[in-house]
């Protein structure tokens, strides 16, 4: 008979999503001017710590955007804003991102300007990496061609040191004496009994 099949789908990790508006003007008004966008950027992290239940209070699992980060450094570090409207996006690994919800109308160009860069340094990434594949192609090729290269001068230098010697020996023999044969008598005797 026939088995049923069940269709196992993929399991797709949820990421649980957020927004908030954080009131920032308790924290940041009990300290000095000079330090209040530093404490606001720490009131985010904590106050989405808190509510996104990382049990730890760990800051350092929490990342804020950048642009989150230049709307409460828009103004200056003396001014942050009284509150903000952000998205807070938790992962799997107890990563939260949290982003700016709304962007005002000074970032919003430079937000695009990004995106725009981003998506042309990935067009440029694809290109360059077309462009390497092929440069290391032609090496390859030129240090197959050197090899061929260099083995046809090493047999032409072996042919050139043969032609030489054959030279110096034919030398040699010119200047020999003919008739008696000098040297020891052992030789002599060797050359006679052949």
């Amino acid at each position: 008979m026939a088995e049923e099949k069940k269709e196992t789908k993929p399991e797709v990790k949820a990421k649980l999503e957020r927004e908030y508006i954080i009131p920032l003007r308790d924290k940041w008004k009990h300290v000095p001017r000079y330090k209040r966008a530093n404490k606001a950027i720490k009131a985010i992290k904590e106050f989405v710590a808190k509510h996104m239940r990382i049990y730890s209070r760990d800051l350092k699992k929490i990342k804020i955007d950048k642009f989150l980060n230049e709307v409460i450094w828009l103004r200056g570090i003396k001014k942050p804003p009284k509150k903000i409207k952000v998205k807070a996006i938790k992962s799997d690994d107890e990563i939260i991102k949290v982003e700016a919800f709304e962007i005002p109308e000074k970032l919003k160009f430079k937000k695009l300007k990004e995106e725009k860069r981003e998506k042309e340094a990935g067009v440029s990434k694809k290109k360059v990496e077309e462009k390497e594949e092929v440069k290391e192609k032609t090496e390859e090729i030129e240090k197959e061609e050197e090899k061929k290269e260099e083995e046809k001068e090493k047999k032409a230098a072996v042919v050139e040191t043969g032609k030489e010697l054959e030279k110096e020996a034919a030398r040699k023999a010119k200047h020999e004496v003919g008739g008696k044969i000098k040297g020891p008598k052992k030789q002599f005797r060797k050359a006679l009994k052949k």
